[in-house]
């Protein structure tokens, strides 16, 4: 159990240091450090993941780092979608959705490995609305299924399709995801029974690792963060995915 809060500590400080990503660690930490069914701990992760980034958007807002506007498109149709995703999980296995969870893992490596591009200064916004939309949904859909919070995704389609700079991209970012992760947690409010306790205990302390990380981001390089990070859910989502092989066969 010490283990495990020791790494909610840390859990939030690389989603403080990295604006996302962080938080896909939540469910392996649960599962296979704190030995808790996969169901309960999808539904446990979006409410840490939601809580702990909502601490972390604070001061993105107070520094104008969230986009307001992309914010109102993107998030009402991705909690709809976490919704609906929550709604999808309840037929799935649990085995089911650590695999799927493992995949997602393998894709978000991929999107950290890649470096975005920053748009230049004076650079006319031009949102593609429709595609927003699409990917909002999809993003809650996953978010729903497997308990993440997305960042990996959000942060790339906002630079991508609202030419959002890269700033406003990661704090805009993480109110979505407060907003997304706490919406699919009240979809699993009515089918599971929640440990108050140890969810609070659990969020603290990564909200106090997301101030931390958030802290320490101006003193390290995220381009070689994020290269370590990505190596790191590549192997752990290799792991998972050869512990839940039973289901191919």
């Amino acid at each position: 159990m010490i283990i495990g809060y020791v790494l909610a500590f840390f859990i939030g400080g690389s989603l403080g240091l990295l604006g996302g990503g962080g938080s896909i660690l939540t469910v392996p930490v649960l599962v296979y450090i704190l030995n808790i069914p996969a169901k309960e701990a999808v539904a446990l992760s979006l409410a840490i993941v939601g809580f702990t980034s909502l601490i972390g958007s604070i001061g993105h807002l107070k520094a104008g780092n969230i986009d307001k506007k992309i914010a109102l498109i993107f998030a009402p149709t991705a909690m709809l979608g976490t919704y609906l995703g929550t709604f999808i999980a309840s037929y799935l296995t649990g085995q089911l959705q650590l695999l799927l969870f493992s995949i997602v893992m393998i894709l978000a490596s991929y999107f950290m490995f890649k470096d975005k591009k920053e748009m230049p200064e004076g650079h006319i916004h031009k949102t593609n609305i429709p595609l927003v939309i699409i990917v909002s949904v999809f993003v809650g859909i996953l978010t729903g299924i497997v308990g993440v919070g997305g960042g990996f995704m959000i942060v790339p389609a906002l630079v991508i399709l609202a030419d959002t700079p890269m700033k406003k991209a990661v704090g805009t970012s993480l109110i979505i995801i407060s907003l997304n992760s706490l919406s699919g947690f009240l979809g699993y409010l009515n089918k599971l029974t929640i440990d108050w306790q140890f969810l609070g205990i659990f969020t603290s302390l990564t909200a106090v690792g997301i101030l931390v990380g958030s802290y320490c981001v101006r003193f390290i390089s995220q381009r070689k963060l994020k290269k370590v990070f990505a190596i790191f859910l590549i192997i752990m989502g290799v792991l998972i995915l050869y512990k839940n092989r039973q289901v191919f066969l």
